[in-house]
């Protein structure tokens, strides 16, 4: 009511009018009201991952997604991690425990493509793939893994050479990058710019996230040679930005140029759940791991676009759809679809749909663990039944295919 814009009118009410009894009361309960009513926080204008007000919708959950065909396009993997496509009708996936598979029009290959010496410890293992962008010149892709040296964990970035059939190991990129039985983060993509970025967890230590020296909880820059571009935020650093927990996924906005990440929450640390982000990344910005959580509305942090409080999504891979950001998840075990609205560099998110999961947690698929679009334009999402956390279907893990 617009009375309650204005307490201090009600109050003058009172003082200098004769009313009776029942109109007081009335005027004290409108006043009761105003006093204690709280603003919605999807309501408040908020700074949303550096970009603008965030009114984030109630979820719609569409357990069937009608309109949309999905097959199962390769079956019988092992954790498969990410998926890549190379030109020629080619594709390849790589599994956690340590071997990057070779997929030939629609058909996986019995024999490896290349198997890596890995610590497949938990969380860690064979993880992100990516192509150069000049794959068809050159035939370099990158792959990041855990591994173990004297007893203790890191993570590497290595650049591999296409064979053909086979890969071969051509050159270490980036090592010593923090690793973990948890929170190792391991997505590699390459930017609109050429630049190779890579997310690292803080493998459990917390503390490395605003820790600028350590290469852990950062999103990572380098050329794809493995140099520190001359116009990265820190000097002689990889660091593009930090503050971040277990950084999951990568996506460019396909108009804007601005890259999206999703992030995991908290699960424990300090009495603190949920609370899994989707990101707008800003060069040289903090994003507030471990010292604020979700939308903090501090000057010195970057507010997420969307954050799940309630529970535990948490995200995994992220891709551009039609406009449209598509996030795996692997707790709610639901592919999730992001709508935006923009206005300039501003982005509001309109609805936000859960695919293929019911409001009571029956799940069709299980958990999905990347999603990504393939050289036919199609969506592709990969399961992760088999990491131990899920319940495995007949012929898990998959790789699916939705047909538009």
């Amino acid at each position: 009511m617009a009375i309650c814009k204005d307490n201090q009118t009600i109050l003058k009410i009172f003082k200098y009018s004769s009313l009776t009894v029942a109109t007081i009361i009335f005027l004290m309960l409108i006043l009761a009201g105003c006093q204690v009513s709280q603003p919605d926080e999807s309501t408040v204008k908020k700074e949303s991952g550096g970009e603008g007000p965030l009114a984030q919708p109630r979820e719609i959950f569409l357990p069937d997604r009608d309109k949309v065909e999905v097959e199962a396009w390769v079956k019988n993997l092992e954790i498969p991690w990410s998926l890549v496509f190379l030109p020629g009708g080619r594709a390849l996936v790589s599994e956690r425990p340590g071997r990057i598979r070779l997929i030939k029009e629609g058909k996986l290959q019995a024999e490896s493509y290349l198997e890596l010496d890995v610590a497949h410890d938990g969380e860690g293992g064979l993880m992100g793939l990516a192509l150069h962008p000049k794959f068809s010149e050159n035939r370099y892709l990158y792959a990041m893994y855990t591994y173990e040296k004297e007893g203790e964990l890191f993570n590497r970035v290595t650049r591999l050479k296409d064979q053909g059939g086979k890969g071969k190991i051509d050159r270490i990129i980036l090592d010593n990058i923090p690793g973990g039985g948890n929170h190792d983060g391991g997505r590699l993509a390459f930017g609109p710019d050429g630049m190779l970025y890579i997310t690292t967890g803080e493998a459990g230590v917390p503390e490395r996230s605003q820790n600028l020296q350590s290469l852990g909880g950062k999103i990572l820059r380098l050329t794809p040679d493995g140099d520190i571009p001359d116009d990265n935020p820190f000097k002689n650093s990889p660091v593009y930005a930090y503050g971040n927990r277990n950084p999951q996924g990568l996506a460019w906005h396909p108009e804007t140029g601005a890259l999206f990440e999703s992030e995991h929450g908290p699960s424990g640390e300090n009495g603190r759940f949920a609370h899994d982000e989707i990101n707008i990344i800003k060069k040289g910005k903090n994003y507030g791991w471990p010292k604020v959580i979700g939308k903090a509305g501090k000057e010195a942090f970057i507010d997420p676009l969307v954050v799940w409080k309630g529970e535990a999504v948490p995200p995994g891979g992220i891709t551009f759809y039609k406009g449209d950001l598509f996030v795996a998840t692997l707790g709610s075990e639901a592919l999730i679809k992001v709508e935006l609205r923009r206005q300039g560099t501003i982005y509001r998110v309109t609805k936000i749909e859960r695919w293929f999961v019911a409001e009571d947690g029956t799940s069709q698929y299980g958990r999905i663990r990347d999603v990504t679009v393939g050289s036919d334009g199609f969506l592709y999402f990969l399961t992760s039944n088999k990491d131990g956390r899920g319940n495995p279907r007949n012929g898990d893990d998959k790789i699916y295919r939705i047909k538009p």
